[in-house]
């Protein structure tokens, strides 16, 4: 797998030889585990919860694979064929393919069917390690209500076509059949596993009862998470991140640790690298430590991680926390809590009050760092002026204020 990715589109054949669309998102740096996603009933791999749990799981070093079920997205074949059992195998061909060509998923997330979906097909995956679910049914049969008064007419005459979101979709009696022949609570009591549900308590597609019945069935360790005004596709995007994020801090306590010298050594440098996703967004790796850089979206970016200057001033106000502990610390001072808080700006030299002579007459624009330094209890009165001789001795602080050289070349 190459680690500089961050998204490869690929395709394998599915349950019924149609080549199924999918894409794979890996996180700069080594990959720790995979991931494998299952959308929700008629939807695709690129619904905005898919792409916002790929993108917190990849700050963990996780991969995750998404893919479009047959029929579905940019999949081929027809998916008045489906059903839930077809559903399952191409979940399973899917771990399949993993397995094959990068590493078996150890954790399944499902949404909605997609959920149902990953808790039957967790016994057919040996190196799942986790699973957790979003909005899921504790019965598929569930999806059936969606179809409203069109039931009877797919019973008698064998299949109907029926509107599910505003788009038309043909559905076939073997879909039904099959889906009330699908025992999924007895599946969750004999899963073994430490599974996560995350459910809306006004879902109106499927009840918040279905997480409850989930729960009950299901043996330690097990979660819940209620995901407070969502509705059942997360459409808004605030939501879709808050269920990412607790995915991805949930799910790190059963995988492995990040790799050590068996799958290569951590980076001794930085390395960012774009994702594609938006105009700005960078995924950075420092060491074994991994996060987004971005810009704020009054600037055209995401809003998903700190800018490049805020990255900058966390440095300084970082080092220069440091360097008071540790000074504070060899002195045997009892220092209560440091905070530092850091503002940047482009000021005229002129107007630097701080700057030397030379620099004030450049008539240039500079960059200013202003720096404040609190400590829980406040400063000990006869130590004030010492601390702030400390604080300036941050290494960081002398690389600002000193001349740098960048050299760069072509990798």
């Amino acid at each position: 797998m190459t680690a500089n990715a961050t998204t490869i589109r690929t395709q394998f054949p599915g349950h019924s030889g149609h080549m199924l669309a999918a894409r794979l998102d890996v996180p700069a740096g080594q990959v720790r585990a995979t991931a494998l996603f299952a959308h929700c009933f008629t939807c695709s791999k690129d619904i905005l919860a898919a792409k916002h749990i790929a993108m917190e799981l990849a700050r963990e070093g996780i991969a995750v694979l998404r893919f479009d079920f047959t029929g579905l997205g940019s999949s081929k074949g027809e998916f008045s064929h489906t059903n839930f059992s077809s559903n399952l195998q191409d979940l399973i061909i899917a771990a399949d393919y993993l397995r094959a060509n990068h590493e078996a998923p150890s954790l399944l997330i499902g949404h909605s069917l997609g959920g149902a979906a990953v808790l039957a097909a967790a016994s057919e995956i040996p190196e799942v390690l986790a699973v957790a679910t979003i909005g899921a049914p504790a019965d598929a049969a569930h999806v059936i209500h969606n179809f409203g008064a069109d039931v009877e007419r797919i019973e008698q005459e064998g299949k109907a076509e029926v509107s599910l979101a505003g788009r038309p979709f043909t559905i076939e009696k073997q879909f039904i059949d099959d889906l009330r022949q699908t025992a999924l609570t007895t599946q969750v009591a004999a899963l073994k596993k430490p599974l996560l549900i995350l459910h809306s308590p006004i879902d109106q597609t499927v009840g918040v009862e279905n997480a409850s019945e989930l729960f009950m069935s299901a043996k330690h360790p097990k979660s819940f998470v209620s995901l407070d005004t969502a509705d059942h596709l997360l459409t808004k995007p605030a939501d879709a991140a808050y269920a990412a994020r607790v995915i991805s801090g949930w799910a790190v306590r059963f995988l492995p640790e990040d790799p050590g010298n068996d799958k290569g050594e951590p980076l001794e440098h930085v390395r960012v690298t774009e994702t594609r996703e938006g105009k700005f967004q960078q995924t950075v790796q420092a060491g074994r430590h991994r996060l987004f850089a971005d810009e704020p979206k009054s600037y055209g970016g995401l809003d998903t991680g700190p800018s490049p200057y805020d990255f900058l001033a966390a440095a300084l106000g970082a080092c220069t926390g440091m360097t008071l502990r540790m000074y504070t610390d060899r002195k045997k001072i009892d220092l209560g809590r440091i905070s530092v808080d850091v503002t940047h700006s482009k000021v005229h030299a002129a107007d630097c009050a701080e700057c030397d002579e030379a620099t004030q007459v450049s008539g240039q624009r500079i960059d200013r760092f202003e720096r404040t330094i609190t400590v829980e209890g406040g400063f000990p009165p006869d130590l004030e002026q010492k601390l702030l001789e400390i604080a300036d001795k941050c290494p960081v602080h002398k690389t600002l204020e000193q001349s740098s050289v960048v050299a760069t070349s072509i990798g």
